[in-house]
């Protein structure tokens, strides 16, 4: 038994590093493909948010921490005559150690749907299943910048939660800033 000891030993130890591998990226849908499903093959052309001044200090505040670049790309559609306005953000936040890529769709300041895209985390992928992200439907931001419902969380995947949870509020918080933009003709900060 001995004898083969240090060959079964590096056998498990071989299959332990694969199947990390298997533990890393999980791509669910392209973010270009999503954009281009939400917007039934023909995607508007890309809009930037610029994330600079006080606007940046709300995100911070969001995030709980200061957001990367100054600016965020965005997808919409507006519908001038009937008042409905529909925008699509791919974002990402840290999990536990590596980011999660999500796709949020926003209608009149409510979450149409939220999808993961791309979970890179060895747990907590359950936050990609249906049942999990039903529950931001309808969801809209309060006057705290919070979200106005409870999500239950999943038991192993509290920090996957926390970080979509964080992506919708800034989903909703960038739509919001965009409407209000558009409103007033100009880019507020």
């Amino acid at each position: 038994m001995s004898r083969y000891f240090p060959t079964i030993s590096l056998l498990l130890l071989s299959c332990l590093f694969a199947l990390e591998g298997f533990a890393g990226e999980r791509i669910y849908q392209a973010p270009q493909a999503f954009v281009a499903e939400v917007f039934a093959d023909t995607p508007p052309a890309p809009r930037s948010l610029w994330i600079t001044g006080e606007r940046r200090k709300q995100v911070e505040a969001i995030l709980g921490r200061r957001p990367r670049g100054l600016r965020v790309r965005y997808w919409q559609h507006a519908d001038t005559t009937r008042n409905l306005h529909r925008s699509a953000w791919i974002l990402e936040a840290i999990g536990k150690e590596k980011p999660i890529t999500v796709g949020v769709v926003v209608r009149d300041g409510r979450i149409e749907q939220i999808k993961v895209l791309v979970f890179r985390e060895s747990r907590g992928q359950e936050v990609q299943r249906p049942a999990f992200t039903a529950q931001f439907r309808d969801a809209q931001l309060d006057e705290n910048r919070q979200l106005d419902r409870s999500i239950d969380g999943i038991t192993g995947a509290t920090l996957s939660v926390r970080a979509l949870k964080k992506l919708a509020r800034l989903a909703l918080f960038y739509a919001g800033q965009v409407a209000q933009q558009e409103r007033s003709g100009h880019d507020a900060p």
